[in-house]
């Protein structure tokens, strides 16, 4: 907890909080309440802290930095593999850009989205957070002492302020706002998988991937790859459809119909030819609708407010989704800590993160169109790698500065 009397929340008044959801923003937000002298409890719906759940993801060195100001940092990393690099091609095997790094930054990590929420979740729990699982939340209403959150087995819970970080399809998003818009349709079905054990070192895969260098080639279809730890090729891509079907549906069709599918779409791609000739249906993971948010007119009501992709999820295009909902948990604690009302916290948290959130939103649903077939440009108009991620690594929240209203 901070040490630093004055800025520690007590002087709002505000000293407890529930955090709806355990899965990116929820325990990093946490922590930063912690540390803001809110006693935080997280609430997940799954059973569990990783229950199998989401394909690979990024985490860029924003939310690395992020994470290091609530001391979560060295436990993501170590759950994660360093991918510095990138590559971008046009599908013919023909590459129009690259990008190291800034060698003043430490590496992107790549990692399974469960292993990150367990590492989360474990950090946080040896920090002395509490969890409770299996606890859905239905509703949430105010009282006259605070907010108390309604779940699905007939329990509740209160305390002085109710964070929603539910993510994507989030059920605090629509008590705040009913009318709050819903999840955005990118165009396109997203799938995951690996090359079978041993080819992603054989000769016969012959793919292009240097250790520690992600690749995203675009064209008639997109797909980007990488080589991970054991040697294999990790990829990820996208069906583009204009009628998706529901996730309970997608995973009906077998994996042999989707990979089916895949193979006659990038018949002739480099390298997704080769990647998914390569691929064992059982190595298939069926990611399901590539989604965004849209804006979202209202961020908070009364005691509760949204962090994470429950307000601000921008599709893996961005290849920032994790690294925000980590900036704006921490970004929200400190508000709370430095100004006087909840509802000036909360007015500043939006007015500090909205511009940042929504243009790289934007940015990622541009690309989205691409992958989808959707765009007149084969590739996205990229500018210079250097210009494009110069505002999107380097970006930090100054813990130490006092928000002003």
């Amino acid at each position: 907890m901070s040490n630093n009397s004055g800025r520690n929340g007590h002087r709002t008044g505000i000293r407890t909080a529930l955090v709806i959801g355990g899965g990116v923003a929820g325990p990093v937000a946490a922590l930063a309440l912690r540390k803001a002298g809110i006693t935080a409890t997280v609430y997940e719906a799954y059973p569990t802290a990783a229950d199998g759940v989401g394909a690979w993801l990024g985490l860029a060195p924003n939310g690395l930095a992020a994470l290091a100001t609530v001391g979560a940092d060295a436990a993501v990393r170590a759950a994660g593999q360093p991918v510095p690099g990138m590559v971008m091609a046009d599908g013919a095997g023909h590459h129009f850009t690259s990008f190291d790094g800034f060698p003043e930054l430490p590496a992107t990590m790549t990692m399974p989205r469960d292993r990150l929420f367990r590492a989360l979740a474990d950090h946080a729990a040896s920090e002395g957070i509490r969890f409770v699982y299996g606890k859905r939340c239905v509703d949430a209403e105010e009282t006259p002492d605070g907010v108390t959150a309604h779940f699905a087995d007939g329990t509740s819970a209160t305390a002085d302020l109710l964070i929603g970080a539910d993510g994507i399809r989030s059920t605090v998003r629509t008590v705040i706002d009913p009318q709050a818009p819903a999840p955005e349709y990118g165009g396109v079905l997203s799938f995951g998988g690996q090359t079978a054990a041993g080819s992603g070192i054989d000769a016969e895969v012959e793919v292009e991937a240097a250790p520690g260098t992600m690749y995203f080639a675009f064209g008639r279809a997109f797909m980007g790859y990488w080589r991970g730890p054991d040697g294999r090729l990790i990829w990820f891509a996208g069906l583009p459809t204009d009628t998706p079907p529901s996730q309970e549906d997608l995973v009906r069709v077998p994996t042999t119909e989707w990979l089916r599918k895949l193979r006659d779409l990038y018949a002739g791609h480099v390298p997704g030819e080769r990647l998914l000739r390569h691929t064992d249906p059982d190595a298939l993971m069926v990611v399901g609708q590539m989604e965004r948010m849209p804006s979202v007119p209202h961020w908070h009501r009364g005691r509760m407010v949204l962090v994470g992709d429950a307000v601000h999820a921008p599709s893996s295009s961005s290849g920032q989704g994790a690294s925000l909902a980590i900036e704006s948990a921490v970004e929200l604690a400190r508000c709370l800590r430095d100004l006087p009302t909840h509802r000036e916290a909360f007015a500043a948290y939006e007015a500090l993160r909205r511009p940042r959130v929504e243009a790289i939103g934007l940015n990622a649903a541009a690309v989205n169109k691409v992958k989808a077939g959707k765009s007149e440009a084969p590739v996205p108009a990229f500018p210079a790698p250097e210009e494009m991620f110069r505002a999107l690594h380097f970006h930090r929240i100054a813990w130490e500065e006092t928000v002003r209203p």
